[in-house]
């Protein structure tokens, strides 16, 4: 007796890559791996499960912003059928990230109804294309005026690590993109699959997109999510700062539980945590340009030069003109100010 053929194992998952000329390699990098680990039993590799390709219109290599250079392995007119097409972003300005064959391919995609992602700076190539007007699209905090310095009329979300909105998905990059290939791992292979994966690249639990992205120092002091989703937003407006009643309905929460989540996290109201971050940035500013008080004050959310320096002199009792002066003694002197850490008091 014969025995029976085993049938072919069907691809529950398949993802074609787009990468953007000096394309961040960490987030390709980290994506990827989550469908490697998930295609296969242990750490084997095969694409049994899931299917990855780097599509380009010619077969030479992408160089990433690091300097690797990436392999395409398929043309762009022998491109399959895809579940996702990801689009990897590269360095900021760069205008032509994609070329003429690659955004027509994009654009014809996207008619087509396959979902587009992008990662990292990916999304400033999406919006570019006009593939995310009425869409929310996720962008790193870091890249977050950037963001609007190009595209004013948008509002993008930066106090969280991925959004997922109808066929569109992007991500704020870093180990983001390992979360966001997760989530797509667990919709189309299994949850089991999306947690193999993650904690083969020692990456405890899966988050879900509305988890906060990490920050600098001083998103980092808050621990309760809340907090930091607050932070963040608070660091995305200081020129124009919300109340906290604004910041409030931004989170959907109550402004008492704000202000409570705030007191019993970081000792501080929310208040005071703002108006500290706005003093950090007029002294970062004040250090690093050669900008006039008042145009430090107005970009820091200050009414104008006196307002800033009452504040200032008030809360750390110097003004702006003596603390320009005192970094510049000491940077002749080749020190560093040893004020400064005691200026920028932690509210932690």
């Amino acid at each position: 007796m014969t025995k029976a053929a085993t049938p072919p194992v069907t691809k529950r998952l398949r993802v074609a890559f787009l990468l953007a000329d000096r394309f961040t390699l960490s987030a390709f990098a980290n994506f990827v791996d989550v469908l490697r680990l998930a295609a296969d039993e242990a750490d084997h590799s095969r694409p049994i499960l899931c299917d990855w390709v780097v599509l380009s219109d010619t077969l030479e290599s992408i160089r990433s912003s690091c300097g690797v250079r990436v392999q395409p392995d398929t043309r762009l007119r022998q491109a399959g059928r895809y579940d996702y097409i990801v689009v990897v972003g590269g360095l900021i300005g760069d205008s032509a990230a994609l070329n003429g064959a690659t955004q027509d391919f994009l654009l014809k995609q996207a008619e087509a109804g396959v979902p587009l992602v992008g990662l990292c700076t990916g999304v400033f190539i999406l919006q570019r294309a006009g593939l995310l007007k009425g869409y929310r699209c996720c962008v790193s905090w870091f890249h977050h005026q950037d963001f609007l310095d190009q595209f004013e009329a948008e509002s993008p979300i930066s106090d969280q690590i991925f959004v997922v909105d109808r066929d569109r998905l992007t991500c704020s990059g870093g180990h983001g993109a390992a979360h966001l290939a997760a989530f797509l791992v667990q919709r189309h292979v299994g949850q089991s699959a999306a947690i193999k994966s993650l904690n083969i690249m020692m990456i405890d639990d899966a988050m879900s997109g509305e988890k906060p992205q990490p920050s600098h120092n001083s998103a980092k002091r808050a621990t309760d999510a809340l907090v930091k989703r607050a932070v963040l937003r608070m660091q995305q407006h200081l020129e124009m700062p919300k109340t906290v009643d604004e910041l409030a309905r931004a989170l959907d929460v109550g402004r008492r539980t704000l202000e409570r989540r705030f007191l019993a996290d970081l000792h501080q109201t929310p208040t005071k945590v703002y108006l500290d971050l706005r003093l950090e940035r007029a002294l970062q500013r004040l250090r690093a340009t050669d900008a006039s008080i008042t145009e430090v004050a107005l970009a820091c959310g200050f009414c104008d030069g006196p307002h800033l320096s009452r504040t200032l002199k008030a809360e750390r009792g110097v003004t702006p003109s003596e603390y320009r002066k005192a970094q510049a003694g000491h940077s002749e002197a080749g020190e560093d100010l040893p004020a400064v850490g005691v200026l920028l008091r932690n509210y932690t």
